[in-house]
């Protein structure tokens, strides 16, 4: 398995940044409303973050009877496939802030399964049809049933314990690390926190429904 390169929009970085700077220092007269627009436009217009990504190898097998007659063929295929979360999906309650701790925390949408993308040159098909693939199209049936069924046990794999771990793991790693770098270089001492929804019990919870929303900083 391996991290894929993961990025951020800078617009959205920005948006928080900006948006945090008018919180702490609203009372100098920063105007709200530019802050607001730039803000909602950063975070509405994200791009899908691929924060991980692993390859899988599939072996299934597929049979078809007819006329008394029968055929079977393997299909083993590798492929890739990426972790991804649509950044679009990010709303203003799951950004939030608390002025009293100074931390930054992220709700992050759910983690999208890409569709695989099989690598053609590690294919290997063992098939067993004899007169009933040369009289009939059963092997164009046994290819088209493999490759589906292929591409579902990879999906499968992907969706596996471990793996959801290490990319979910990933994603809270790539996302605070995106959003601490350019909070620290505007002179914010700030932490950032990313987390699940699923994630968001005891002491998260608590420390999340103390803090502010960014739609209720940008309507102050």
């Amino acid at each position: 398995m391996t991290n894929n390169r993961f990025f951020v929009p800078v617009l959205a970085i920005l948006a928080i940044i900006v948006a945090l700077l008018w919180w702490s220092a609203r009372d100098e007269g920063l105007d709200a409303q530019t802050v607001a627009s730039a803000s909602l436009e950063g975070i509405r217009e994200q791009n899908r973050l691929s924060a991980f990504a692993a390859n899988y190898a599939a072996v299934v097998t597929s049979e078809q009877q007819r006329f008394g007659l029968s055929a079977k063929k393997t299909l083993i295929m590798q492929g890739l496939v990426r972790y991804e979360v649509d950044m679009a999906k990010l709303t203003e309650d799951d950004v939030r802030w608390d002025a009293a701790s100074k931390t930054l925390s992220v709700k992050i949408p759910p983690i999208e399964i890409a569709r695989p993308q099989i690598d053609l040159n590690s294919i290997q098909e063992y098939g067993d049809g004899g007169i009933l693939t040369a009289l009939t199209n059963a092997e164009d049936v046994l290819d088209d049933a493999n490759r589906t069924k292929g591409q579902a046990e990879l999906v499968r794999q992907a969706r596996g314990a471990v793996p959801m771990r290490l990319a979910r793991d990933a994603f809270k790693r790539a996302i605070a690390q995106n959003f601490q770098v350019p909070l620290r270089a505007a002179g914010l001492d700030a932490k950032v926190e990313a987390y699940f929804a699923d994630e968001l019990g005891g002491n998260v919870t608590t420390r999340w429904d103390e803090s502010t929303p960014l739609g209720e900083i940008l309507k102050q």
